[in-house]
């Protein structure tokens, strides 16, 4: 296995960005209308078998070589009628709306696509066809792209600017990503608030979709069963972000809509009772998600390159780290070999990795790391051979600027705490002042030599998480 883990786990953590969304909203409300009626799996279209997923028939299964009437019918009612009546509703409200066109529906849509184009909405690209890409060749899957890039140019007189495959694969966003051609992709359902990522050569950024507030639900287990449960869904995910916002930590809501299934007249009803809702209140950006890329890249431009603990190879790592635990380098050398990601790009996450490696260590060693450090105002302080991490956190708490009578009370209790531990007095100075230091030394002589060592360990781990923040995000 590999010891680089791939998968961001960490994000914007405790502190996202404010994404300042105009005029000062509270909230970015964006609506999808899936449109993949006539790009779905029908031996018509080439495909091996019939549709199965996402429809009226809940735990269908393709027929293999047949044309399934009911599923096809089904698909059908999307186009003829749900669509116009999503169109309606959207329109009325001159609600902001991207599209996720798969292009060979849209192709076999020519009134849809006008329709969508008269009302202003975005055309993103759902893909050449609605189908499962999990287990297509890289190259077939890339075929695939750019074939539904011309097309989509074809069909509605420009390139697509968003990319959201859904049933895709590990490669999709790379690929879309290596195109070079899209403002942002969607296929992650990873957080409230676009986030860039370095892929495939470039940095791309992502707007997450989502699979909770979406109107699939009502065609897979334990789903929505009605219109109000849906509209209590998105009432209740709309209020908790719109809270968020009002404390100031603004964030994006999703809605996923298919025609052939909100369409129906027995669920548009909750759709507009939710528009009626999220519109009554101030401080709601409706937006196009191509409006919420482009205001992205304006406020929170890709950052600029640093070095990653986790991109570093071994000599660079140990060169960087290797003094986090005083003139303990096989700390740094064992917490290289871990499973490292994007987590521990971070000081918290750095720091997790080394104090692994100290805490699994045995009691000797960890030893060896204790009296590895120097006395505080010791002989080395004074001689001025202390590392420069050790020589900076003493003097910040005025250790280097002692008096005759301060520097002797030190040396004392210097004396009397290696006698009695082993080990010389640790303390995260950065923590104290000169008086509280003096304090703790005097209160821990009083431990008893395990309390004290673990005490001593722990001094170390807080000295090392200073130190690591000096160099990396707190995270």
């Amino acid at each position: 296995m590999t010891t680089r883990y791939p998968r961001d786990m960490q994000g914007y953590g405790a502190a996202p960005p404010d994404p300042d969304w105009p005029d000062g909203a509270r909230i970015a409300v964006q609506i999808v209308v899936n449109y993949e009626e006539g790009g779905e799996n029908c031996i018509l279209h080439g495909d091996a078998g019939s549709e199965a997923f996402l429809s009226e028939i809940v735990g269908a299964a393709a027929w293999p070589g047949q044309r399934h009437w009911n599923m096809e019918s089904i698909y059908e009612y999307g186009a003829r009628a749900g669509f116009w009546r999503l169109h309606r509703l959207l329109s009325e409200r001159n609600i902001p709306v991207t599209v996720y066109g798969v292009a060979t529906a849209l192709a076999r849509s020519p009134a849809q696509v006008a329709a969508m184009q008269g009302a202003g909405w975005e055309i993103a690209s759902h893909g050449l066809k609605w189908i499962e890409y999990k287990d297509f060749a890289e190259a077939e899957e890339r075929d695939h792209m750019e074939r539904a890039i011309a097309l989509h140019r074809e069909v509605t007189g420009a390139r697509p600017r968003g990319w959201y495959t859904g049933r895709c694969s590990v490669n999709t966003v790379r690929l879309a990503a290596e195109d070079g051609g899209f403002d942002y992709v969607a296929d992650s359902y990873a957080d409230d608030l676009p986030y860039w990522v370095r892929i495939g050569g470039r940095d791309q950024l992502i707007v997450p979709y989502t699979l909770d507030c979406n109107d699939m639900r009502f065609a897979t287990p334990q789903g929505f069963n009605s219109g109000d449960q849906f509209l209590t869904y998105l009432t209740d995910t709309f209020e908790t972000l719109y809270a968020e916002g009002v404390a100031g930590r603004p964030r994006m809501m999703s809605v996923g809509l298919h025609c052939r299934l909100a369409g129906r007249p027995g669920r548009i009803g909750a759709l507009q009772r939710f528009l009626d809702h999220a519109g009554a209140r101030g401080g709601v950006w409706f937006a196009r998600r191509i409006d919420i890329a482009r205001h992205w890249m304006r406020r929170h431009p890709a950052p600029a390159p640093r070095m990653r603990p986790s991109h570093m190879d071994r000599a660079a790592f140990v060169r960087a780290y290797g003094g986090i635990f005083e003139h303990s380098p096989w700390i740094a050398e064992g917490a290289h070999g871990l499973e490292l990601g994007a987590a521990h790009d971070t000081a918290t996450g750095l720091l997790s990795a080394l104090t692994r490696v100290f805490r699994a260590a045995p009691e000797a060693a960890r030893l060896g790391v204790l009296t590895a450090h120097p006395d505080l105002a010791g002989k080395l302080a004074a001689a001025r051979r202390l590392t420069a991490e050790s020589a900076g956190e003493q003097a910040g708490a005025g250790l280097d600027a002692l008096t005759e009578r301060e520097q002797a009370h030190f040396t004392d209790l210097n004396a009397r705490y290696v006698a009695k531990f082993g080990f010389p007095f640790i303390i995260a100075v950065r923590d104290h002042d000169k008086a509280s230091i003096l304090a703790a030394f005097t209160t821990r002589l009083e431990n008893d030599r395990a309390a004290e060592f673990a005490e001593a360990c722990r001094q170390v781990e807080r000295i090392a998480f200073h130190r690591l923040s000096d160099m990396l995000p707190r995270g």
